[in-house]
């Protein structure tokens, strides 16, 4: 069964280019949003497995947003991996600090990379 994933970032054209290449690596994108709230919505409504959320949403907080989904359910059980074009080591802190399950930066994203994050085999 395909991983189930939504994408949240502010950029368009990223989203488009990383929802293109999760398809063809299997990954199932039942989703985009580019906000906190729609990302709330989306959740909400399609329920899945792993949600991609860039640490910067333009004037939003994509660490804000994991909070968000880690308290009172509103993640819906779904595993939360910040993304961004920066490295890791930019954000190792903050990172640790969140209740994400990892980090991919948008260079190394892939169906692999999720994977290895949530622990499934390849």
């Amino acid at each position: 069964m395909p991983l189930r994933c939504l994408l949240v970032d502010d950029n368009d054209a990223f989203l488009e280019a990383a929802s293109a290449l999760l398809q063809q690596e299997g990954v199932s994108v039942v989703g985009v949003a580019s906000s906190t709230a729609e990302a709330l919505r989306k959740v909400r409504a399609l329920r899945p497995d792993v949600i991609l959320v860039d640490i910067g949403l333009g004037d939003e907080s994509g660490f804000d947003l994991a909070r968000l989904l880690a308290g009172d359910g509103q993640g819906a059980g779904a595993a939360v991996i910040m993304i961004s074009a920066r490295a890791e080591s930019d954000y190792t802190e903050l990172i640790v600090e969140s209740p994400a399950a990892g980090f991919l930066a948008k260079p190394e994203l892939s169906a692999r990379g999720i994977e290895r994050i949530l622990g499934r085999p390849a």
